[in-house]
């Protein structure tokens, strides 16, 4: 890039330095060097315009290529994430908006385009399915999940701009969510890439069958025989092929912006929450504990906080304090 510039400069000196030659007066420059410079201009200019198409052609987008990927545990931000699948997974956070100089592919292969209704997340399976509101509007879209992301541990999903055009984002991009994974049509994206993880299941044979008439009563030899043919499948039975590119389609739901925590650790175990609690209890943790039939859960939160910015600080501290899989929340 250093090199590209460096010959782009030189070039737009020589053109200005010909240029100034091919102006001069002929009473200080004979008719034949005005006409020599003139032609010298226009080679460079020609040479230029070579070397431009040239490094247009050399940055080609590798061909997209979509297929299931789940992924090994990674680090991203010195935070490790560990994708699992889940077809009905629901999760509350805070959005952003895709900077400019992406890469040409997605994740899973597929072409980015700031102009779909795409999103990342962080562990989902790719690609998936899922309802994105705008909590803070009530809007509502439906998002193709192809990509990992975001970086930050600060935010749950990360959107094209045509998503942040249609739920209506503030200027700055960020805005609390709720994102509700779709089971039926993230079963139906994942089986239409390969490399997914497939049931075998053999399937009873489709062949002729033939078909035996009882006898009267009192025979033992059958009247007849005849050969049916196996049936035909209809075209209702046909499974179509998910779109790569989901229709831009809003619904309007209750607004419901909710209050900002910082939600720590679950725990089952009353003391291993109170001694996470401990762990940040100046910045007023506390544990919430809930029971769900039988079973009775204790979570850690801090909150409720006034903006995301100070959620955002708040959780530098508590991920600084050595608890990584704390996570901003909308309750």
């Amino acid at each position: 890039m250093i090199r590209r510039d460096l010959w782009s400069a030189r070039v737009c000196g020589c053109l200005a330095k010909f240029t100034a030659e091919a102006q001069r007066t002929p009473s200080k420059r004979s008719a034949r060097d005005a006409r020599r410079a003139t032609f010298v201009l226009l080679g460079v200019l020609c040479v230029f315009a070579v070397n431009l198409l040239f490094l247009a052609a050399c940055h080609r987008p590798p061909p997209a290529s979509p297929h299931y990927v789940l992924g090994a545990p990674y680090q991203a931000g010195g935070i490790w994430y560990y994708p699992r699948e889940s077809y009905d997974m629901q999760e509350t956070g805070i959005a952003m908006v895709y900077p400019s100089g992406h890469a040409d592919l997605t994740a899973d292969g597929e072409a980015f385009d700031q102009t779909a209704l795409a999103a990342s997340h962080q562990t989902l399976q790719l690609p998936a399915v899922a309802r994105l509101t705008d909590l803070e509007n009530g809007r509502q879209v439906l998002v193709r999940i192809n990509d990992r992301g975001p970086v930050l541990p600060h935010r749950l999903v990360q959107v094209t701009r045509r998503v942040a055009t249609l739920l209506g984002f503030p200027a700055d991009g960020v805005v609390r969510v709720r994102l509700q994974v779709l089971p039926g049509e993230s079963h139906a994206a994942v089986d239409a890439v390969p490399g997914a993880p497939k049931l075998e299941l053999a399937a009873a044979p489709r062949g002729e069958v033939t078909q035996s008439d009882l006898p009267p009563f009192g025979r033992t030899a059958p009247v007849g025989t005849r050969t049916v043919p196996p049936p035909s499948q209809s075209p209702t039975e046909m499974v179509a092929t998910p779109e790569l590119r989901l229709p831009e389609t809003v619904t309007q739901a209750v607004p419901d912006p909710g209050n900002l925590y910082v939600r720590l650790g679950t725990f089952q175990n009353f003391e291993f929450a109170n001694l996470q609690r401990a762990r940040v209890a100046g910045l007023g943790a506390r544990v919430v504990s809930t029971r769900e039939g039988r079973v009775q859960t204790h979570r850690v939160v801090i909150g409720p906080l006034a903006n995301v910015q100070q959620a955002d600080v708040v959780l530098d501290q508590v991920l600084g304090a050595g608890v990584t899989d704390a996570r901003i929340v909308v309750e």
